[in-house]
């Protein structure tokens, strides 16, 4: 064999140990690659199944097994209503507001009232066997808002009507408790007026014997078929979300339900402020004569007592009564009067947070009322027609836009989803 034909022979060995050897290294670097990545999925499925773990356990997510789901989203419903009006004052304003009316309150004008939407869990199950919890949203917008939400300067909390947490606690039949923004308990009439209502407009013991949301825990108990209580602790009858000071309102109610067609409740309140003490009791109530009569009523007391020494007592009664005509059309009254002998509960509080809104006189007491007549008619589901009729009084001069008396009168619409 000459050199050459060596030479040739020895450089093709070399290239070939030199790709074989580059192939063994190449093969065993890819093992070692695959065995880290089966590592990594290996870690990863078990985060992942850790966590599919936790997301059944707090039911987010459902059971593999097919069994039934306990999701933290399932059944939350979306609820409210949109409702507009006109209405026209007999005294003409020149300001177009009406003194000591809070809803309609432009004058001859075509008005959003309120959008209201509400978010809710399932309903919480009461029950001695096991805890349960759940919430409720609403927020309300439009031009009855300022009077029904919390007022609070503080950004966030303008259209927030109530939001609170609801617990059932396994203690006897079931305890249940409230915490959060929570409506009053004070008032036989809805802040929803006429969708929820038999009358459009709001009576006056809804505003001056009522009081507006306010944050607080709420603990109530049933403990028969005709007697459930609720005693409420929050931040002041009229401190709304956050509270200014030290001071708290302790709200107590009593629920009877003696007979089928019907019920009372009794409440006591006392609210301790810097600037005074306010307390007093109430009676709301309600009777059904038959399937088509239904009537309701409420008494409250009120007294005042501010820091400086001075005091006012503030009373109120109200009824309302109401027959369904037929199906679709329903016609309802109401009549309430309020007396407030000292002049410390009528005379320059303002709706709205408008001081152009209030009653102002040169009477130191006074007392007001209104009769009220209402066409509830329904032609079709979740739509509500109310043409309505009012008559306000008042002893204070001038009271009304320089007027003891007038009639407001025009038409709400609701349609409830």
């Amino acid at each position: 064999m000459n050199p050459q034909t060596l030479g040739r022979k020895t450089r093709r060995l070399g290239v070939g140990v030199v790709i074989a050897g580059g192939f063994s290294l190449a093969v065993a670097q890819d093992a070692t690659r695959i065995e880290k990545l089966e590592t990594e999925n290996s870690d990863l499925k078990k985060r992942l199944d850790s966590l599919e773990q936790l997301a059944q356990r707090e039911g987010l997510q459902p059971a593999k097994d097919g069994s039934k789901a306990i999701s933290a989203m399932s059944g939350i419903t979306l609820s409210g209503f949109v409702q507009a009006s006109y209405f026209f004052n007999s005294n003409e304003p020149s300001d177009k507001k009406s003194d000591g009316y809070i809803w309609n309150t432009t004058h001859n004008s075509f008005s959003i009232n309120k959008v209201k939407l509400t978010l809710a869990s399932p309903t919480v199950e009461r029950s001695g066997e096991k805890w349960d919890a759940g919430f409720k949203v609403s927020m309300i917008w439009g031009e009855d808002s300022p009077v029904l939400n919390t007022g609070s300067p503080k950004s966030g909390f303008e259209d927030l009507r109530e939001a609170y947490v609801d617990i059932n606690a396994p203690i006897g039949d079931g305890l249940n408790i409230k915490a959060g923004q929570l409506i009053s308990l004070l008032n036989w009439e809805s802040g929803d007026g006429g969708a929820a209502n038999p009358n459009f407009s709001q009576g006056y013991q809804w505003y001056y014997t009522g009081n507006g949301p306010a944050a607080g825990v709420q603990v109530g108990y049933t403990f028969t078929d005709w007697l459930t209580t609720n005693v409420r602790v929050q931040n002041g009858l009229y401190a709304g979300p956050i509270d200014s000071n030290n001071g708290k309102a302790v709200i107590a109610s009593f629920n009877f339900k003696p007979v089928k067609d019907a019920w009372f409740n009794l409440i006591g309140f006392n609210d301790s402020q810097a600037s005074g003490d306010t307390r007093g009791a109430s009676i709301i109530g309600g009777y059904d004569f038959t399937e088509k009569f239904h009537t309701g009523v409420e008494l409250d007391y009120f007294h005042f007592a501010s820091g400086s020494g001075h005091s006012a007592d503030l009373t109120s009664v109200g009824g309302w009564a109401w027959y369904d005509l037929t199906p679709k059309v329903t016609l309802a009254a109401r009549a309430d009067y309020l007396n407030d002998p000292d002049g410390g509960g009528i005379k320059g509080i303002p709706y709205r947070g408008d001081s152009a809104s209030a009653i102002m006189s040169s009477d130191a007491s006074g007392h007001l009322g209104s009769l009220t007549f209402t066409v509830d008619w329904k032609p079709i589901a979740r739509l509500k027609i109310q043409p309505e009729v009012r008559y306000d009084y008042t002893s204070y001069t001038g009271g009304f836009d320089g007027h003891k008396s007038r009639v407001i009168f025009g038409v709400g619409v609701n349609y409830m989803f």
